[in-house]
């Protein structure tokens, strides 16, 4: 049975959040994606403390898929280095992972 799995992005702007959104739905890389917006992301870059709001998109999809899934994700970011991180489900509603399955074929 497929593995499935939530991916963390953050974005830059609400724009880019969506483009990525709708690419990775539309392509069958994610099942679904849910944008928070805004979101306060405090980080060390290049040797400085930065403090953004960012847009992050929650992913559903399938461990199968991440590599396809981190490869769109970067040719359409703006970032040289985005987030791009899985974590997996560990329980869920058997109809709902099912689901995921079925939308990420």
């Amino acid at each position: 049975m497929p593995d499935p799995i939530v991916v963390l992005v953050t974005c830059g702007s609400e724009e880019e959040a969506l483009k990525i959104a709708n690419a990775l739905v539309e392509e069958h890389l994610a099942a679904c994606v849910n944008l928070v917006s805004p979101v306060r992301s405090i980080y060390r870059w290049e040797g400085k403390i930065w403090d953004e709001k960012e847009w992050l998109l929650i992913i559903k999809t399938q461990k199968q898929r991440f590599e396809e899934l981190e490869k769109k994700v970067k040719s359409l970011h703006s970032y040289s280095v985005p987030e791009i991180i899985s974590l997996p489900i560990v329980e869920g509603s058997s109809s709902y992972l099912k689901w995921i399955r079925e939308n990420t074929k």
